[in-house]
């Protein structure tokens, strides 16, 4: 950590001693973060927040009395813009309670750490999360210029019909999703594929919150099952998603390969494989998140003449998937998420198919 960064500040929330314990020990083994109180329950956290000041909370989202969720709620009535990182159980009911907590105003979750998991994952992936959530820029150098405003040049336009919508996202793609997958209309008949860093379980969850708040039924896919128009089909946690041909029909692939950008599932191996069988016609949606996985799917999706549109930095949670495309310079539109709905409509428009057959 350089000199001249301040560390971020941190109170940890739990009712367990152990878990408060862990949690703080692998936050502050990076160098880059101090805990500066702890709290056994919400109630106790509400009243030290004045005190302390934290930049961010880490919040227990099973503890007795005031849970997760009240606490949670609290804290964004009086302090709205102090980010909070969820930590979950892992169970259906710590998943269910998660997705709950995003919508609430939640930045981003991560699991209770397991007995097996070893103190430098931990620390590293904490470390990356508050990072993120507390805007902090990564202490590596990046050579994609994160401010980049219009696509390379000598790529295709990507004026071609579009006949499917891929989605990729990370932290705060949830909410996301739900914003813009709710507004789509209910006669969009293209099929819809999505990667969204999820864990397994929470995924499942995820499809079944989209598909009864949204028009378009969503599903967590399995292997072989088909890829339909008018449906969401959202990648398994921990399983990298693939649309491949099966005789004439279009079915799921999913496999356990090695992690891409400490990734699976991750969004590049799903961008990848739809250019082989849609080519230029592939419109693809990088939505908030942290690192970058997508930006060499989106290369490979505007060589072969697909379209790509980013999520722009103001309304995203952390700018690095998208920033990440648009520092490339593969980005057609830069967008504010309330504006996405509407460009994908009048990108799926923009063939010779009568619009009534694609989307309303």
């Amino acid at each position: 950590m350089s000199t001249q960064q301040i560390p971020i500040r941190v109170m940890v929330v739990d009712d367990a001693a152990l878990a408060r314990m862990v949690i703080s020990k692998a936050i502050e083994a990076s160098g880059e973060c101090v805990v500066v109180g702890t709290a056994s329950s919400g109630s106790i956290a509400l009243q030290k927040i004045a005190q302390i000041t934290p930049d961010l909370i880490t919040l227990d989202i099973e503890m007795p009395e005031m849970d997760g969720i009240e606490t949670l709620r609290a804290i964004k009535k009086d302090y709205p813009k102090l980010p909070v990182l969820m930590v979950s159980s892992h169970t259906d009911r710590g998943a269910r309670i998660t997705l709950e907590a995003m919508a609430a105003g939640a930045g981003d979750y991560t699991l209770k750490p397991a007995a097996s998991q070893g103190m430098e994952g931990l620390s590293e992936e904490l470390t990356q999360k508050i990072r993120a959530l507390c805007k902090r820029p990564t202490l590596a150098k990046t050579s994609a210029n994160p401010t980049a405003r219009t696509a390379q040049i000598g790529l295709p336009e990507g004026n071609s019909r579009v006949e499917v919508l891929a989605i990729g996202a990370s932290t705060g793609g949830p909410n996301a999703l739900s914003s813009l997958l709710t507004k789509m209309p209910a006669n969009f008949h293209l099929p819809v594929v999505i990667t969204q860093h999820m864990p397994p379980l929470f995924t499942r969850l995820l499809a079944e919150r989209l598909s009864n708040q949204g028009p378009l039924p969503a599903v967590e896919v399995a292997a072989g099952m088909p890829i339909l128009p008018g449906r969401i089909h959202i990648a398994p946690g921990d399983y990298h998603f693939e649309v491949v041909r099966s005789g004439v029909s279009l079915v799921a692939r999913l496999h356990q390969g090695p992690k891409e950008n400490s990734c699976r599932p991750a969004v590049d191996v799903m961008l990848r494989s739809l250019v082989p069988i849609f080519g230029p016609a592939v419109l693809t949606v990088i939505l908030t998140g942290m690192g970058s996985d997508g930006m060499r799917g989106c290369e490979a999706i505007r060589y072969a003449g697909g379209q790509v549109v980013v999520q722009d930095e103001m309304t995203s949670i952390v700018w690095g998937m998208p920033g990440a495309v648009a520092g490339a310079g593969l980005a057609q539109e830069i967008l504010p998420l309330d504006l996405i709905v509407e460009a994908i409509v009048r990108r799926c428009r923009n063939d010779k198919r009568e619009s009534s057959a694609i989307c309303g």
